[in-house]
């Protein structure tokens, strides 16, 4: 594990790798509001172990990364896409397989759409296609809803952000498994004081989204896996569906009962399949045309 924070036009973002820097590399996008420490140490080790170099780094705004003052981001959504290219840039990786959960499934898919070399697989976790086409489809559950509405921390109470990332956590799991509260509070914990502002990351919440590519997602070419929890309360289930459907050669990974994000349970499925997708040579990838629905269970 080497942490470091690189600069590359003149943002600053930190990094954090794991492995043999000789094997493929595998670059991990978190989600808005989220650190790279969302991607737990445990899981990165596991991809590591076999035979990838993983990359996770904190977005602007969480983490270690440049912090900007609450209320006023001095960028938008399309700049978090350009920070997962800067990290490749300042890593002197010319092209990555990229692994997005949630709004980081996004910005991969307008990775792959915008920078199409940079990208040589694409693993999207618990979300929803980046670019119009799915109207239509189910919301976020009324529970999440609310609580999305009505989430507040109050500055530099670090024991309310703790409880609030806690709370969100819970809810995101789906309600359909046991939960470790224990766990996910003492990650929490370090994401509170780690970061250098904590309250920072509601930046996310109002930021510019920016053009986006005039392409559609058929237009991506390279082996892409989708995964998606059966109890997602943010993206029900057929956000990724669909997303299969509209990207060629998609394969679906459905994960039973688990909600939204990389839940512990779901490593020992999770982990096999990416470095399976991320083979040399194209190992498991599915053949252009088709999709693989392969709905696994977890072990908790």
């Amino acid at each position: 594990m080497v942490e470091r924070v690189v600069e590359t036009d003149g943002v600053e973002l930190c990094t954090e790798s794991f492995g043999d820097p000789s094997d493929p590399p595998v670059l991990l996008i978190m989600g808005i509001g989220a650190s790279m420490l969302w991607w737990e140490d445990g899981f990165c080790r596991m991809l590591a172990r076999g035979g990838r170099f993983v990359i996770r780094y904190d977005h602007r705004d969480t983490g270690r990364s440049v912090t900007y003052q609450p209320g006023r981001p001095g960028y938008g959504g399309a700049d978090l896409v350009d920070d997962a290219a800067r990290v490749l840039d300042a890593l002197g990786i010319p092209a990555a397989h990229v692994v997005g959960v949630s709004a980081g499934g996004a910005f991969a898919q307008l990775l792959a759409l915008d920078r199409a070399r940079r990208v040589l697989s694409l693993v999207l976790i618990s979300t929803t296609s980046a670019v119009p086409g799915d109207e239509g489809l189910a919301p976020p559950t009324e529970e999440f809803l609310r609580f999305a509405s009505a989430a507040h921390v109050e500055r530099d109470d670090a024991d309310s952000a703790v409880d609030e990332r806690v709370a969100y956590a819970r809810l995101l799991a789906g309600g359909r498994r046991p939960f470790d509260e224990s766990a996910v509070r003492g990650l929490a914990r370090r994401d509170v004081e780690r970061a250098h502002d904590f309250t920072a990351a509601r930046n996310h919440g109002s930021l510019p989204e920016g053009g986006r590519p005039g392409a559609p997602l058929s237009s991506i070419a390279v082996p892409t896996l989708v995964i998606h929890g059966s109890a997602d309360p943010m993206f029900p289930l057929r956000h990724g569906e669909a997303l299969a459907q509209r990207i060629p050669g998609a394969a679906l990974l459905v994960l039973e009962d688990a909600g939204h994000g990389v839940e512990r349970a779901d490593w020992e499925v999770i982990v096999p399949a990416v470095l399976d997708h991320t083979a040399a040579g194209g190992a498991g990838r599915p053949a252009p045309g088709s999709t693989r629905d392969a709905r696994r269970s977890g072990r908790g």
